[in-house]
């Protein structure tokens, strides 16, 4: 047969539009939107097999620039880069003068910010500069909880008031508002003052990709966020007996698994 065949030729060309389009499913919305077989179909135009083929090459060039391949302490991956095709971006913290923080976008961003907003509201109002989310995967430890920041899943808040090492920055009323927010998000989030080495400016999330706690805690997040006088910002009475008996077993977990 023919090297110049059509029907070969047809075959070819099909067989690797199917394998770009297999590859591009995978892709992230982000990452999609960005390529320019997304641009071709836009415009109610077929995108070619070599079309296909530049934009998967141009998503993997991209998560080279962007992935390290390596997890940090809870599992998630670190990205070497924030705002440049990954999953971690600067996000608004609605209701503070934070100009933004540096997290992972969807689950973790969700949680984390809620966490940010409720120490804004009920320990202590923040200013810009106070809350230092990701880190360069060569700024951090990596084997230890602080590596997280790196995945874009931990923030700090106000390192310099709470350094490393050191217990009792927080005062007893303050540390009782800490417990009853990890326990409104059902122990997915950790407070590094329970850690071995005390790290009270460190919040993490405690669980790995995938964890159907994390996805639950995100559903009533958004719940609230629809429900007028609820979530951050709402009244919260720390001291109510429900939500201290729920915050003192998670406290002492939190503590044992340090």
């Amino acid at each position: 047969m023919s090297v110049f065949d059509p029907s070969r030729r047809q075959l070819l060309i099909r067989s690797g539009a199917l394998a770009g389009a297999a590859a591009l499913a995978s892709l992230p919305a982000s990452a999609l939107l960005a390529t320019p077989a997304y641009a071709a179909s836009s415009h109610s135009k077929t995108p070619t097999g070599e079309e296909i083929r530049k934009a998967y090459r141009r998503f993997q060039a991209n998560q080279a620039r962007v992935l390290t391949g390596r997890p940090s302490p809870n599992g998630w991956e670190m990205e070497k880069v924030t705002d440049g095709g990954g999953t971690i971006w600067s996000r608004p913290v609605p209701g503070t003068p934070l100009e933004g923080v540096t997290v992972r976008i969807g689950a973790p961003e969700a949680v984390l910010v809620h966490v940010i907003r409720r120490f804004h509201y009920e320990i202590d109002e923040l200013r810009k500069g106070d809350v230092v989310g990701w880190r360069s995967p060569g700024a951090v430890r990596r084997g230890l909880p602080e590596g997280n920041q790196a995945s874009g899943t931990a923030v700090r808040i106000r390192p310099g008031h709470y350094p490393r090492g050191v217990k009792g920055g927080f005062f007893p009323q303050q540390e009782v508002v800490i417990r009853d927010i990890l326990a409104e998000l059902d122990g997915v989030v950790r407070w590094g003052g329970d850690d071995r080495k005390p790290d009270e400016s460190l919040f993490y999330l405690a669980v790995k990709p995938g964890d159907r706690r994390l996805a639950d805690v995100v559903a009533r997040l958004s719940r609230w966020r629809e429900t007028p006088g609820s979530g951050a910002g709402a009244p919260v009475d720390v001291l109510a007996p429900g939500r201290r008996k729920a915050a003192a077993p998670l406290a002492h977990r939190q503590r044992a698994a340090a």
